[in-house]
């Protein structure tokens, strides 16, 4: 689970933009991440590395801030443990609140479909719907392999009731379709699942 939080501090003299976004990640295995970044203007400026407590400057003109902030090694060992303590508190409050919605699973809902294409090859379309949580592994393959070839993709998108939805696409000849499956990971699934395409009504 990670908690993100984001600000946006717009100033007086002029039309330029500071964006801050900093957040938190508590890993299955017990270990944690963390991270502050800031952009001008909608551009990347300046980012945190908690390790060792200094600042990645993005660009020329924020070689100065990153000077300035290197030095202040005090306010940086507070953003360490910000980040490493108390963004992990706050993280763990907000799953005991949001339990029954955050941690349940959706199972996901797998369905290969096809469309001729006009060069006599054809497209296997692996639609995947209905999945919670939002972290899911879709690959095609091929006699059991994992195959990358012509394979195109969707972003995950969400659906109305909070699960999500996404798709892979590979291009096939005609007479190997039957040697694809799309090979389907995610935590609400007891085991991986493969679908192949099928004839209607089968």
């Amino acid at each position: 689970p990670s908690l993100n939080l984001h600000h946006l501090c717009i100033s007086l003299s002029g039309f330029h933009t500071l964006q801050q976004m900093y957040g938190c990640d508590l890993r299955k295995d017990g270990s944690k991440a963390g991270y502050r970044q800031y952009a001008y203007d909608g551009k990347d400026f300046i980012s945190f590395d908690k390790e060792t407590l200094t600042w990645t400057a993005a660009d020329v003109k924020a070689q100065f801030t990153k000077r300035k902030w290197d030095a202040q090694y005090t306010r940086n060992q507070y953003l360490k443990a910000y980040l490493e303590e108390e963004c992990i508190l706050w993280l763990k409050k907000y799953l005991e609140y949001g339990k029954e919605t955050l941690l349940r699973t959706e199972t996901p809902e797998v369905m290969v479909t096809r469309k001729v294409d006009h060069d006599g090859m054809e497209t296997l379309i692996c639609r995947v719907g209905g999945f919670y949580p939002k972290e899911i592994d879709i690959e095609w393959t091929r006699d059991g392999e994992v195959w990358t070839q012509d394979v195109f993709h969707g972003l995950v998108s969400p659906n109305s009731d909070g699960t999500y939805y996404t798709w892979r696409s590979i291009t096939v000849d005609p007479k190997e379709r039957e040697r694809y499956k799309c090979h389907v990971e995610h935590d609400g699934l007891l085991k991986p699942v493969d679908v192949a395409w099928e004839e209607p009504g089968m």
